[in-house]
């Protein structure tokens, strides 16, 4: 075996590769975009393609795995008895102004049942979110979940397409537009 080679760790490295390759796919992702090379994202995770492969067979498996991660990140989030509507959309304002590419891939296969779970996943925390913003009259009866995932359609969208510079300044100016929108008032 040659100084530079790693030792081959068998199955148990698994977890520990996928773990990787999804970290890598974050970091590759946000700063080349998802046209950059997967062989890119093998060589930031220390891994061969072959483990991205047997891991994620495709881009869009990849990309919804990085998606799944930052889902549970906002679920646990969400799911502290202090979070807001606010809080909600600020954390998607700052997972959309470093993942914009990885947002529109997964909007661009709405459709594709790797995907589908996501959007469920993300309804139910809009959901848990507009029920107890609603007994807080935090929100106004007329606000509903629909409105409220239309609201962080559009702000994803919206940010995706706007330079990276500018993206937590329009972000906030749509909280704000939101906030006015939802107010119990």
């Amino acid at each position: 075996m040659s100084p530079t080679s790693k030792a081959n760790r068998g199955p148990s490295a698994g977890p520990e590769n996928r773990r990787a390759l999804i970290a890598a796919a974050r970091e590759v992702f946000t700063a080349e975009g998802l046209s950059a090379p997967l062989s890119a994202v093998a060589r930031r995770a220390g891994v061969g393609q072959g483990s991205l492969y047997r891991h994620f067979p495709d881009r869009t498996s990849l990309a919804v795995a990085v998606f799944d991660e930052n889902l549970t990140q906002l679920e646990e989030f969400i799911d502290r008895p202090d979070s807001s509507m606010a809080d909600l959309l600020e954390r998607v304002i700052d997972q959309a102004v470093v993942a914009t590419a990885l947002i529109d891939l997964i909007w661009a296969h709405s459709h594709d049942e790797r995907v589908v779970h996501l959007g469920d996943r993300l309804a139910g925390m809009v959901a848990r979110e507009v029920e107890r913003e609603r007994a807080a009259g935090a929100i106004g009866t007329h606000v509903t979940v629909d409105d409220v995932l239309l609201a962080v359609s559009m702000l994803a969208g919206v940010l995706a397409r706007t330079d990276a510079d500018e993206r937590v300044a329009v972000g906030e100016r749509a909280v704000a537009l939101f906030a006015r929108a939802f107010s119990a008032n």
